[in-house]
């Protein structure tokens, strides 16, 4: 076959990786046929190589993580009639972020039209952005519209996981001591997975309850209490104006302000959503437009910055004038609320009614370092101390810090979190790094655009079912990308990011997640959808080095 016919991702006709056999025992769904699309056939059970070392994996491909991402990915594997994969996840459902976070006001900052697989439009919800019980309610749909449940583990938290040089396959250790094995691994693992608890001396001696917003408990009382909520970025913006009306008081303590923008959400009409429902098509048309929308507000305007920077001081125009609106005559709150950082230094976010929140007589801002928590409230730098009867911990996620999830060991035992730590985040179109084949991160250093997350989980899945169904074709075991491929699309990566509004000056100390150690924004790929959508499509399959166990030939053809 051709470099060209390579590249484009033709899936050829050919043996599966050798050593591989079915696991039904694990969830396999013996009804399961290829569909459209389908990937080279694997070779049948029990016909593997018996040359090959070792044991054969107990599954083709496992995938981490039971959000969005992972069930889009095993979605897209059994359309590619790859049937022997397993997802698990540490939480006990699926959903992701929109199953653990159950906090007060908590909803999709994004139009509900963009936040959804463009192969199953989701006719029911009820408003633009929909509140989070209705993406958990989608991620159900989706898992039962595909038959998901059967290749399910939940409560299954990975621990780590180890290449075998020789017998081609990851060893996934769980807690409790338990281990899988597979071919391939797709970490499905998302940004908002664990909790940023900050560092203040005294936080385990409030004696009032405690409750990060990523871990909410319903059973705390907020309702005629005195309340303070620590951080202000996202999570807050929306907790902040459903707890003001009900606090007896409301102390918002603030590091950073963040750029807010009014959020056009409005109920979408039982008779529209039957229209969706009857034409999905009509649903469709909508989400292209947001899309549209998302791509021109963020990635042009911010990805593209030093060439268009009008585009970001237009939209600080916007949010300043949005919050004059907002805060009538207060000066000082304006002063204090306002960002002193460019738009797109930090994650901005639609608020409804947080500004305003500001207003009310019972809400207080506070602008001065917390200096420690006591066991009746909170010291700020100023010396004064905020009386509390409940702490709210607004204050996000390890993020880049969080990365890998778990610890994870390639060629020659080298930890990928050492890795990443000491020669920068870096990755092969956004998510394989050399050293570790079989390995794909579907959320990884620059892999989102800052667009569409679909559309990222879209094209993440495209280049990682060419590279299995090359595998497949060459009857290849390993498939790793090659050194100098990797570090030529990390230079050109590093050379786009030159031009966001990421390495602005004024971005430096605003504790953005988007941001590293090292001054690289690793959270954000430096282009459109559609151009990471095309590189997806055309990256020379060759790129890669194919080889299988027990074969000493550098690469297969």
């Amino acid at each position: 076959m051709s470099a060209a016919r390579r590249a484009a991702g033709h899936p050829g006709a050919g043996p599966s990786p050798a050593g591989h056999r079915a696991a039904p025992a694990r969830g396999v769904l013996p009804s399961d046929t290829p569909e459209s699309g389908a990937l080279p056939n694997r070779a049948p059970e029990g016909g593997g190589d018996p040359a090959t070392p070792g044991p054969a994996p107990d599954h083709e491909v496992l995938v981490i993580g039971a959000g969005f991402a992972g069930i889009g990915t095993a979605i897209a594997l059994r359309k590619a009639g790859v049937t022997d994969f397993l997802v698990v996840d540490e939480q006990d459902d699926v959903g992701g972020s929109w199953h653990a976070n159950r906090y007060p006001g908590i909803a999709v900052d994004i139009t509900s039209f963009s936040y959804s697989f463009a192969f199953e439009p989701y006719p029911h919800w009820s408003r633009a952005f929909p509140p989070g019980a209705e993406l958990k309610a989608y991620a159900d749909h989706c898992v039962d519209t595909y038959g998901l449940r059967a290749r399910l583990r939940t409560g299954a938290r990975v621990t780590r996981a180890d290449w075998d040089e020789t017998a081609h396959l990851w060893r996934v250790r769980f807690a409790g001591g338990a281990t899988l094995t597979a071919r391939f691994v797709v970490c499905a693992t998302g940004w908002l997975t664990k909790p940023k608890t900050p560092d203040l001396p005294g936080l385990d001696r409030f004696r009032g309850p405690v409750v990060h917003t990523a871990r909410w408990d319903p059973r705390v009382e907020t309702a005629g209490r005195r309340v303070g909520v620590i951080g202000t970025g996202a999570s807050a913006v929306q907790l902040v104006p459903r707890l003001a009306p009900e606090a007896a008081r409301l102390d918002v303590f603030q590091r950073t302000p963040i750029w807010v923008f009014p959020k056009p959400d409005v109920p979408i009409p039982r008779a529209v959503r039957r229209v969706f429902a009857a034409a999905p098509w009509t649903q469709r048309s909508i989400s292209r437009a947001t899309d549209a929308v998302t791509e021109l507000s963020f990635v042009l305007a911010m990805i593209h910055y030093r060439r268009f920077p009008f585009l970001v001081r237009a939209g600080e125009a916007v949010s300043r004038l949005y919050l004059r609106r907002q805060v009538r005559g207060d000066r000082d709150l304006i002063r204090r609320l306002t960002p002193r950082y460019r738009l797109g230094c930090k994650r901005p976010s639609f608020g409804s009614g947080y500004w305003r929140a500001f207003t009310r007589p019972n809400v207080e801002l506070v602008t001065e370092s917390v200096t420690e928590v006591t066991e009746t409230g909170v010291r700020t730098a100023d010396g004064v101390h905020h009386d509390l009867d409940v702490l709210v911990l607004a204050t996000g996620f390890h993020v880049l810090d969080n990365l890998p999830p778990f610890p994870t060991h390639g060629a020659g035992g080298r930890d990928l979190r050492e890795f990443w730590r000491t020669e920068r985040f870096q990755t092969y179109e956004g998510t394989a790094v050399k050293g570790y084949p079989n390995l794909w991160f579907i959320v990884g250093p620059y892999s989102f655009t800052g667009g569409s997350w679909f559309g990222m989980i879209d094209y993440q899945l495209t280049h990682i079912l060419r590279v299995i169904g090359e595998a497949r074709r060459r009857g290849a075991t390993e498939a790793a990308v090659r050194p100098a491929r990797h570090d030529r699309s990390f230079r050109r990566t590093l050379r786009r990011q030159g031009d966001t509004v990421f390495l602005d000056p004024s971005c430096r100390g605003t504790n953005s997640y988007y941001l590293d150690e090292h001054g690289d924004a690793p959270a954000v790929r430096p282009a459109s959808t559609r151009t990471a959508g095309r590189r997806a499509r055309t990256f020379d399959l060759d790129d890669y080095r194919y080889r299988r166990a027990g074969d000493h030939r550098a690469d297969l053809l």
